[in-house]
């Protein structure tokens, strides 16, 4: 009986509780509770708090939600951010605190959907009402303002009312109990009812202070007149630029909004926490601390980053040095076995002609008797020596390549190894008995080595022309023929369109394979001019006359890539090696499909041919670091067009600066070229005698572009004398006929004037005479144009503007044909393929990679510089949570746009006239722009690691570094290709002043207020907005809970938004990439050829 009724008394008590939790679901949501004893029931008040947390999770999601339709610009994922501002499921003590205080009447004192949002409409209309101050409503108004409205106060509704917090149109009539609002909850002056205060904030209650009369830790007072008025809770939640006071203090932390935590010691603590945050390693943290002491770290970071820059500096040759030393060593050997082969093959064949000499005196002693002693003797000399080192070539022509040279050889034994086994030669591509050796580097250049051995003794050897000699060179099948090519010209005259002055006037002649022509005569002969009409380089003039090509009319350039042109000026890179930059032409030039082995042969044999080996690891040198002599320069010049095997080779004045000797070794080389069948013609001042009678013909032209002689050299004295003119005694003959043509000579023993000489080498060749030349024999008329000179005078009394006019139009018409000079496209008729695009550019990056570690410590001193701004920048400018970080970023874009400006400049603004000239003759531009562009990413990848290293962790900003490292990387690759446009259309001073105001002048503007459409629209054109708006947004999503407001508020006020992160960083990219293609256009358009 007893048990029963304990049973039945334990599910009467559950009875009750059911019952209780029903009335609780029923009236929870109008905050309508009668008795008030059951909320301290340790049983009902965890439930209770649980049913205003739903009820208020409900009212604050609708605050966020108008928050996200109003401010879309600001919240990027809304249920994120209310989950960081308003989950409060983790700790509910303020919520049960609260329902104890106002005895269950908690739902009729919380502001409603409709409340919330007139908040919200203060904050977004601040423009109109900069204080922020509530309007006028219904609860508070003129006519009534009870307690409830004063700030920290909050009133209850009506008892028969119901209260839909939801409801987003009406105001509830809220003028009842009005007392102090509940800790964790702010009330607005101005509205009766109560906000949750968000995650990150301390809403405890206040405190009045006498001496101020302020409710502390609020800036409130109280209301006068009311002396029964107390200080509340919170009372406002704003941007922490107008009102702080909720933040959770710096140097602390809330886990919830009604407990503030000091910060331990190792940890730190940001304002508006709720957690504190363990400090980096090697950092220092003291308690009740903001920031990390990273001035530790700091110094550490210097002084390994400084280390390494340190190293970079002083060891950053010693890799190409190291490489270029056992080439050298390989390199050695390999002379030294190719003489030594070379010496033995001299003596056996003078051992062979010694024997047979005595075998024809013995056959003439003993009346032609003959023996077999001598078969014996040649197989005693051959005998042992069978695997002497001799490359087995293979000779085959083809049409594509200049070279008729292909060999597909084996590479044998060592022939002091004494090794009797012969290697063996794959045919058929089968392989034969015995072992194939690759062709290794020391192979390639033994070949190489023995190749040049052969040619200089055979040279040796028919130094005398002897009949058998004669015999030997016409009958020797592995002499190189290059295409052969005659260039004739006829009535040849070049004028400036301009003032139509005539460079060239009735030129006459031709220029044949196999010979030397130089042109010669006095200054402003036009010998330059001739040599660019002839090559097609001449812009800006007009063209009259025929160029013919093996006696068809052609266009030269569609020969260009087997005509070398060889500049007057020595256009080589300072930073490479004598054979660096040899080899580099000899890789892009030459036929694709020529094997490495006679390229290598054709770069050594270039390199010994012009008495370069001993400087053929040396530097060429630049103006700040001194390298070879000027002599050596001037032939690594002509080098270079010499590597690429040209059928027809220019050169201006290529002996100028030189030495006699200098002067006689390079003749020598083209004297080898003009052998192979190369056309080589070259301007040349005042060659000694000697030097000129290595040349094979002769132009001499006078002032004014006229031909006075075109000949042979040799018969150019018998020419002369026969006009009367005779080179006096220990007189040079080229020096005499340039004086004479300058008019210095004066007492010439013969009737015929110095003008007529032109004249009369056109009676004398049968040449037509212009009729204006046969009419006036002055030199007025001789030397000018009489069109000109009638023009000249018709024009005296033009005003200025029109003769500036003139001016303007003529420049216009030079540089449009400079334009259209570039885009000529001429069928290529050189039959000649060289390398792809593709590998032109692995060509160009391997170059450009030597470049930039010869300039290491220029690099070192780079990331030293940048390293130095982002400590000074970090240091200097702290963090600032009211802007996000936005003063520090502004000098970041600045400081790094500059610096990296100025750097990028130097891939371009130094190398122009070798891009020129590498473009000139048939490399790729495209392949050339995107080597210095590759190289460039590097440091595109590196210089943000090394400024972010300093000022992140000096700065300490929310962001994380690679948010950072991702903006400044493309800011980096923006400012890169605008410095490539800069550098290739503006001259380098220019370039640079431009790339300091840049930076500066556009970050202004960025910043500038947006007051009207139009700045709208020019900051939009910045770089510097996009960069910065990065910056501050990517700084931005780390700031939530209590920094919701003050987040949309900085976000509104710089007109930026927080979902268009991606886009910033595209259009940097995309302003990079356009720039590029500006900076490649304007490459292509404005080089010089």
């Amino acid at each position: 009986m007893s048990v029963n009724r304990r049973d039945w008394l334990r599910h009467g008590s559950n009875l009750r509780l059911v019952l209780l939790v029903l009335w609780l679901v029923c009236y929870v949501g109008y905050g309508q509770f009668e008795d008030t004893n059951d909320f301290n029931n340790p049983a009902v008040l965890p439930l209770v708090t649980q049913m205003v947390y739903r009820s208020l999770s409900n009212s604050t999601a609708a605050l966020n939600q108008e928050l996200a339709t109003r401010a879309k610009f600001c919240v990027k994922d809304p249920d994120a951010d209310w989950n960081k501002a308003f989950n409060f499921s983790t700790n509910l003590d303020f919520l049960s605190s609260c329902i104890q205080k106002t005895k269950g009447d908690i739902g009729r004192r919380i502001c409603t959907a409709a409340e919330m949002k007139f908040y919200l409409n203060a904050f977004f209309s601040k423009s109109n009402n900069p204080a922020g101050y509530l309007q006028p409503n219904g609860n508070c108004n003129l006519t009534s303002w009870v307690s409830g409205c004063e700030p920290g106060w909050a009133c209850s509704v009506d008892p028969n009312e119901q209260v839909d917090l939801q409801n987003s149109k009406d105001f509830p009539e809220r003028t009842r109990n009005c007392m102090s609002c509940c800790e964790g909850f702010f009330c607005p002056r101005g509205l009766t009812c109560m906000i949750p205060c968000p995650l990150g904030a301390h809403c405890p209650l206040a405190t009045l202070n006498k001496t101020t009369s302020l409710c502390q830790p609020y800036t409130y007072q109280l209301p006068p007149g009311r002396p029964n008025h107390t200080c509340g809770g919170a009372n406002v939640w704003a941007d922490i630029r107008s009102s702080g006071e909720v933040f959770c203090s710096a140097g602390s932390y809330c886990p919830t909004n009604t407990r503030k935590v000091p910060c331990d010691s190792g940890h730190y603590c940001r304002m508006g926490s709720t957690s504190e945050k363990p400090c980096f390693k090697l950092t220092s943290c003291n308690p009740n601390t903001a920031n990390q002491n990273m001035h530790a770290l700091g110094v550490m970071v210097i002084c390994g980053v400084v280390t390494i820059l340190l190293i970079i500096y002083n060891c950053s040759d010693q890799i190409l040095t190291t490489r270029e030393r056992r080439q050298a060593k390989s390199r050695e050997a390999a002379v030294k076995k190719a003489k030594a082969n070379q010496r033995w093959k001299v003596a056996r064949t003078a051992a062979k002609k010694h024997v047979t000499e005595i075998r024809e005196q013995i056959t003439r002693t003993f009346s032609g008797k003959r023996t077999n002693n001598d078969g014996e003797t040649h197989k005693m000399l051959a005998r042992g020596y069978s695997s002497e080192v001799e490359d087995l070539p293979k000779y085959s022509s083809s049409p594509a390549s200049s070279s008729a040279v292909q060999p597909s050889f084996e590479i044998e034994d060592d022939a002091a190894a004494g090794s009797l086994e012969r290697p063996s030669v794959v045919t058929g591509g089968k392989r034969g008995k015995g072992h194939r050796i690759k062709k290794s580097q020391s192979q390639i250049l033994r070949y190489a080595y023995n190749q040049i051995e052969k040619e200089k003794a055979r040279a040796q050897e028919n130094r005398d022309l002897t009949f058998s000699g004669i015999v030997n060179m016409a009958t020797y099948s592995e002499m190189k023929k290059r295409t052969l090519m005659e260039l004739s010209f006829k009535d040849l005259t070049l004028t400036l369109k301009s003032n139509r002055k005539h460079l060239l006037r009735c030129v006459t002649g031709s220029m044949k394979p196999g010979r030397i022509t130089a042109v010669m005569g006095p200054s402003g002969a036009g010998k330059t001019s001739l040599l660019s009409a002839l090559a097609g380089k001449a812009v800006g003039c007009n063209l009259s006359g025929m160029i013919l090509i093996n006696g068809k009319e052609l266009s030269i350039h569609s020969y260009k890539k087997i005509i070398g042109f060889v500049p007057q000026d020595d256009i080589v890179h300072g930073n490479l090696t004598v054979e660096e930059n040899i080899w580099f032409h000899a890789k892009c030039r030459l036929p694709a499909g020529q094997s490495k082995a006679d390229k290598v042969l054709v770069v050594e044999r270039v390199i010994d041919s012009l008495g370069l080996q001993a400087v053929r690891s040396s530097l060429v040198g630049t103006v700040e670091k001194r390298g070879i002599s000027g002599g050596q320069r001037k032939r690594v010049n002509v080098g270079l067009e010499m590597a690429m095997e040209p059928s027809i080779l220019f050169l201006d004045e290529p002996t100028s600066g030189l030495d006699s000797a200098s002067s006689q070794l390079l003749l020598k080389a083209l004297k080898h070229e003009a052998l192979e069948g190369v056309n080589i013609c070259m301007v040349v001042h005042q060659p000694s005698y000697s030097l000129f009678q290595t040349f094979n013909d002769l132009v001499l032209l006078a002032k004014g572009g006229l031909t006075v002689y075109h000949g042979p050299v040799k018969d150019v004295e018998t020419y002369f004398s026969g006009l009367g003119i005779i080179v006096p005694e220990r007189i040079n003959p080229p020096d005499y006929y340039i004086d004479v043509l300058e008019g210095i000579v004066t007492n010439l023993n013969s009737d015929v004037s110095y003008k007529e000489l032109p004249q009369r080498w056109m009676l004398h060749k049968g040449y037509s005479v212009p009729l204006d030349m046969r009419n006036n024999n002055s030199a007025a008329g001789l030397e000018t144009n009489p069109d000109v000179r009638d023009s000249n005078n018709g024009n005296a009394e033009q005003t200025f503007v029109r003769e500036l006019w003139g001016d303007v139009k003529s420049n216009f018409r030079l540089r449009r044909d400079k334009i259209r000079h570039n885009f000529l496209k001429t069928r290529d008729l050189s039959y000649r393929t060289t390398p792809s695009m593709w590998l032109q550019y692995k060509y160009f990056l391997g170059r450009i990679a030597k470049q930039r570690m010869r300039e290491a410590k220029l690099q070192a001193t780079d990331y030293l510089i940048l390293l130095l701004a982002g400590a000074c920048l970090g240091s200097l400018i702290k963090a600032s949570d009211e802007s996000f970080g936005a003063p520090g970023y502004t000098y970041t874009i600045i400081a790094v746009s500059l610096l990296c400006k100025i750097s990028a400049l130097r891939s371009f603004s130094l190398d122009k006239l070798h891009y020129w000239r590498e473009s000139a003759s048939g490399m790729s531009s495209l392949a050339s722009f995107l080597a210095k562009d590759t190289m460039d990413c590097f440091n595109t990848l590196v210089k943000p690691l090394v400024y972010l290293s300093m000022f992140y962790f000096f700065t300490n900003p929310r962001s994380t570094f690679f948010d950072n490292y991702i903006v400044l990387v493309c800011l980096v690759y923006c400012v890169t290709g605008i410095a490539y446009a800069l550098a290739i259309f503006l001259q380098p001073g220019s370039a640079q002043l431009f790339s300091v105001l840049l930076p500066v002048v556009l970050t202004l503007v960025a910043t500038q207020p947006k007051d009207s459409e139009a700045m709208k629209i020019i900051a939009d054109l910045c770089y510097p907005k996009w960069a910065l708006q990065a910056f501050v947004i990517g700084n931005a999503q780390k700031y939530y809970g209590v920094w919701m407001i003050t987040r949309c508020g900085s976000l509104m006020k710089s007109g930026y938004d927080i979902n268009e992160w991606n886009l910033c960083i595209m259009i940097l990219i995309l302003i990079g990439v356009v720039t590029r293609m500006i900076a490649f256009v304007g490459m292509i358009i404005l080089q010089k050829r």
